[in-house]
């Protein structure tokens, strides 16, 4: 089965969720991460997993064009903008499971380690979700 976490830049909350998402279950599902643009990678996404164990440094920030050719079973929208943006994903099933966006609520913030403070926290939420994803499937 194969996994699609869209949001819009695939900087971070996808990212997060594709990496937890091959940590826990990657020998039962085939996971993938796009936006519907291009962000890069955001480096504290990067920290705050590798805090927990799991190393996105690698990953790279996709669109959904580049996944074309691979059918997508199930797409979870994990931001408001790409539920509502969503594109066409012939036959795949698609939830909305929408989580704060840590660059927006974070970006005002001058302490490092009240911005990260933010990125753990949706890391942990992502990571629950994604410890639950048998039940949503």
């Amino acid at each position: 089965m194969n996994i699609l976490f869209l949001c819009t830049g695939n900087s971070c909350r996808s990212q997060m969720a594709e990496g937890f998402g091959k940590s826990l279950f990657g020998n039962k599902y085939n996971f993938y991460s796009a936006g519907t643009k291009k962000n890069g990678l955001n480096p504290y996404a990067v920290k705050v997993m590798a805090e927990s164990g799991v190393d996105i440094s690698t990953h790279e920030s996709n669109t959904t064009d580049e996944l074309e050719g691979i059918t997508m079973d199930v797409v979870f929208t994990v931001c408001s903008d790409a539920h509502e943006n969503c594109p066409y994903f012939p036959g795949g099933k698609i939830i909305h499971r929408g989580f704060d966006d840590p660059p927006r609520m974070s970006a005002n913030f001058e302490n490092e380690e009240e911005k990260l403070q933010i990125y753990r926290r949706v890391r942990d939420e992502i990571k629950e979700f994604i410890q639950n994803i048998d039940q949503l499937l």
